[in-house]
């Protein structure tokens, strides 16, 4: 298992959307499935969201408008974000040679061990 990590340029390129070369395929594993592999998604996902939100706080008038003209661009943008994340790592997964199932093979573990306690339990 190869410990390659990206420099700087391969790393923002990657955040753009280039694949990484073949020696860095487990970190891009890691990168994706690893522990805290959503919250790196997220916060690469909402991080260039904010410089636009700001913006709105230039608007003249009482604070609350523009939060709430914040957060009517924030919301949707948060749900359609959670929303499309398995869909964006199965495509960065076969993007880097992976294969797409390795992304619930999490919970396909642990709905097989739950069947089979269920078996030995209480039978078929």
């Amino acid at each position: 298992m190869s410990s390659a990590r990206p420099n700087l340029s391969q790393r923002i390129g990657y955040m753009f959307g280039r694949t990484l070369p073949a020696e860095q395929r487990e970190w891009v594993r890691e990168d994706i499935l690893g522990p805290g592999g959503s919250r790196r998604y997220l916060l690469r996902w909402n991080l260039p969201l904010i410089p636009l939100l700001m913006l709105f706080l230039l608007i003249p008038g009482p604070v609350w408008i523009p939060f709430a003209m914040m957060l009517l661009l924030l919301l949707p943008w948060l749900y359609f974000a959670i929303a499309l994340m398995p869909i964006w790592q199965r495509h960065r997964l076969q993007q880097h040679g992976f294969d797409p199932g390795l992304l619930g093979s999490k919970d396909r573990a642990r709905a097989d061990r739950e069947r089979a306690d269920y078996e030995r339990r209480f039978g078929r």
